[in-house]
């Protein structure tokens, strides 16, 4: 008896062994995908205090670039009764050819009604079991990890009257508005998270639990207090039966819709969402309205996302992680049902993601693709290799980085300027302002412009300075600078006409 065939008979779980498979689609087994190479993939974790980035056990610096995906989305719709797993397979490899190390996904996809794990609650679907096996397979083959939660909240509380955790459907709840609070459903969720630990928590695929997406006030009757309990029980929950297993366990957050933070800012939503204690990184999901959630140009939602991320890394005392794991155009695909100009996404997804990285974000942020049909574009793809090429020019396992973007100064006008770092390094990303073309895109038939920065906290020595090109991806020049002022380094920033990463790092 295997081990997972052991864990059948723990009340409460029905565990999906290989009888229950149809017929005519074979149960998974050791052989039926090749993996990527015989040793598996490390696991990920911080690292290490008051350093906010992310490495392998091995202690190789590992960085989440990626997006959102669902598995009801045409790009992993084939793995559904193993429709199509040449073309998932050839998809992953696609995505890890551009430098994509993750993808953030729900364990249920709750839009369309044939991708729930669980029908009725407890009984754990066998064709999505079967699914989750094969995409961790795939993952493992290709070297591609997953940011995983349990739940898409925001289909789930908008399709309710079907879902499998309806008490009219047989669940514990008759609203979803007490997730939080009720017994029975958290039972049913820590359940539901015993069999995903138990099933895929061994495996280096899974980089990260985000063990609520979007927690919300609406969760619990309109109030915030039962956040920090809820999060308390699920994390040591999934914390201890980890450790149990394996001996270790995965880093773990909590995300919120970002502008609940405005919208409702008498509610005490930053201490479980920014400092509780049984987190690891901290994550929210950034849609600035206005401007990121409704883009009219590719500047503003660029300057959104550099004093979100400011204003985030002010929110935490420990030095963890932050990273956006959601942000795109919701307001204008959702409500106005406009897909934008591939051109212009273009060119605010790179903005973004650029402005995230050089804020003090780990990775470029997470896009929700927002597009019809929901996938990314190549111009998108191409912005992820050239994120993932600028990344090895910086030593995240050493970068006890704060935000500095307002400390760049002067700044010319015309200009914005995102950044961070210690005394040791430092990531800058200058982005000119103006002038944009009709269409809201930067304007490149302008001369290209010359700048000078003052940088702030260097230590006293030599720096290696590389300008990167973020549209085109490889380094533009390379300089020596010195530091004699801790103060502010003077920087002559190469010529640039619309943008340009710079990477300092001591000699």
């Amino acid at each position: 008896m295997t081990e997972h065939d052991a864990r059948a008979d723990r009340p409460g779980l029905d565990f999906p062994d290989s009888t229950r498979f149809p017929d005519d689609t074979p149960t998974p087994t050791a052989g039926s995908i090749a993996h990527r190479g015989p040793v598996p993939l490390p696991w990920v974790q911080i690292a290490g205090p008051g350093i906010p980035y992310f490495v392998t056990e091995a202690g190789a610096t590992w960085t989440p670039v990626g997006q959102n995906d669902a598995i009801s989305w045409d790009e992993l719709a084939g793995l559904f009764r193993r429709r199509d797993l040449a073309t998932v397979e050839a998809h992953l490899r696609h995505l890890v050819e551009h430098g994509v190390t993750c993808l953030r996904l729900m364990l249920e996809y709750a839009q369309v009604r044939h991708r729930y794990i669980e029908r009725p609650v407890g009984h754990f679907v066998p064709a999505m079991v079967r699914l989750w096996d094969d995409l961790f397979a795939l993952c493992e083959k290709v070297g591609l990890r997953i940011l995983l939660t349990p739940f898409d909240t925001f289909w789930m509380w908008l399709h309710w009257r079907h879902h499998p955790y309806n008490a009219r459907n047989g669940g514990p709840l008759a609203h979803p508005s007490r997730f939080l609070l009720d017994a029975a459903v958290r039972t049913a969720i820590k359940d539901r998270l015993t069999f995903a630990v138990e099933r895929w928590g061994g495996s280096g695929v899974l980089f990260a639990w985000d063990l609520w997406n979007e927690i919300h006030p609406a969760h619990g009757e309109d109030s915030v207090e039962g956040f920090g309990p809820f999060i308390t029980d699920l994390s040591r929950h999934v914390r201890a039966l980890e450790t149990k297993l394996y001996g270790r366990t995965h880093p773990q957050t909590v995300s919120l819709f970002g502008p609940e933070l405005v919208s409702r800012a008498h509610l005490p939503m930053a201490e479980p969402i920014f400092r509780h204690p049984d987190l690891d990184f901290a994550s929210i999901h950034i849609y600035a309205s206005g401007s990121i959630d409704d883009p009219r140009n590719t500047v503003a939602p660029a300057i959104a996302m550099g004093r979100i991320v400011r204003e985030s890394l002010s929110q935490i005392r420990d030095g963890r992680p932050f990273l956006d794991t959601e942000h795109g155009p919701i307001h204008s695909f959702k409500d106005r049902h406009v897909t934008l100009p591939e051109a212009f996404d273009d060119e605010y997804f790179r903005h973004m993601q650029w402005a995230h990285l050089a804020s003090g974000g780990a990775g470029g942020g997470m896009r929700w693709p927002n597009r019809h049909p929901h996938r990314l574009t190549s111009g998108m793809r191409r912005a992820q290799r050239s994120l993932a090429g600028f990344l090895p020019l910086i030593d995240w396992t050493r970068f006890r980085r704060r935000n500095l973007s307002a400390e760049m100064g002067p700044v010319p006008r015309g200009m914005a300027v995102f950044a961070c770092g210690d005394t040791d390094q430092a990531v800058i990303w200058c982005l000119r302002t103006n002038p944009r073309a009709r269409d809201g895109r930067l304007r490149r038939d302008v001369p290209p412009l010359t700048i000078r920065l003052a940088l702030p906290g260097l230590g006293t020595g030599r720096y290696g300075l590389t300008a990167w090109d973020t549209g085109a991806g490889f380094v533009r020049e390379t300089q020596t600078i010195e530091a004699n002022d801790p103060g502010a380094t003077q920087i002559a920033v190469p010529p640039f006409v619309t943008d340009v990463a710079l990477a300092v790092r001591r000699l």
